[in-house]
């Protein structure tokens, strides 16, 4: 039985990492881009990023002043046990946010959706928020996302129900209008890892389209050849665009698109995007059943599905 004190001190070690340290996909993607970035102006803003990024890992600083909501997501092994339960475990990990709040990794940005009102630690109604995947053996593996306020509130996550009549074009559509809407009005920061959700009712789409934009990593590729075609296509049609460092030109748009998909009614096909930050923060964990943690260097969120 892993203990929760073991359990907390690790959570708050995955919180700090996704604050100040960028992930080695992310860090690749950065490094692909800033080698094929054509305009000299872009080229120099993504190398300032990436030095700003390895400086904030030097001095354990946050990656990005808006650190975002604390979002967490759980593989669980169906024998997994921990002391106290899932329900002292989700305080555990509530008293980790508020201790790296205190400490400065992460900003106390979650208020009252009417009131305002501010309670300092970033603990609040449903936040921080845990989703819950089962799998077979006695670990857990643990992921901490930080999901920008920008990305998310001001037209970054957005949905529709496309007709079957529309099919994939339909679908890439709306996922193109999307991307230049919100690039237009200013809400999001070029250039994205952009997820897609495809199927299920509205919220099923938009929560496979978190879960797309944040968990996967970047460069990966959809195993299904049909899904994996619709994230190549709009790949290249998205970066085609010349949207480039946060809109002011380049080769550049999109460091990702990922998409994940689930089964639809007939009656139509939800389609939603949620845009992560380019500086897209994100840690994971493993504890063994014997106690062993492991830092990850991927979520490990989509194997075995």
């Amino acid at each position: 039985m892993i203990k929760i004190d073991l359990f907390e001190e690790t959570i708050f070690q995955t919180i700090k990492r996704g604050a100040t340290e960028i992930s080695p996909d992310v860090k690749l993607a950065f490094e692909q881009a800033i080698a094929r970035e054509q305009s000299p102006e872009a080229r120099k803003g993504l190398q300032a990023t990436y030095d700003s990024m390895a400086l904030s890992k030097v001095r354990q600083n946050p990656l990005c002043p808006d650190t975002g909501w604390p979002i967490f997501y759980f593989k669980v092994g169906n024998k997994f046990e921990i002391e106290g339960g899932f329900m002292a475990m989700e305080e555990a990990t509530r008293r980790a946010v508020a201790r790296a709040t205190k400490l400065g990794y992460l900003r106390a940005t979650m208020k009252h959706p009417l009131t305002g009102y501010d309670p300092g630690n970033n603990i609040g109604m449903n936040i921080p928020d845990f989703t819950y995947q089962f799998v077979d053996g006695d670990a857990i593996e643990m992921s901490y996302v930080a999901k920008g306020g920008g990305s998310e509130c001001f037209g970054g996550t957005r949905h529709r129900i496309v007709a079957f009549a529309d099919g994939v074009k339909g679908i890439e559509k709306f996922i193109l209008d999307c991307v230049v809407a919100s690039t237009r009005a200013g809400a999001v920061c070029p250039p994205t890892v952009l997820g897609i959700g495809i199927g299920g009712t509205a919220n099923v789409a938009a929560n496979l389209a978190k879960e797309a934009a944040c968990l996967r990593t970047v460069g990966s590729k959809h195993p299904d050849p049909m899904f994996r075609k619709i994230e190549e296509d709009l790949y290249e049609a998205i970066n085609s665009l010349g949207i480039g460092l946060l809109g002011a030109g380049g080769s550049t748009s999109v460091l990702g698109v990922n998409v994940e998909y689930a089964y639809t009614h007939i009656a139509g096909i939800a389609v939603a995007t949620s845009t992560n930050c380019m500086v897209a923060r994100r840690a994971s964990s493993r504890i063994d059943a014997d106690g062993k943690v492991t830092a990850m260097s991927s979520p490990n969120w989509f194997e075995g599905r």
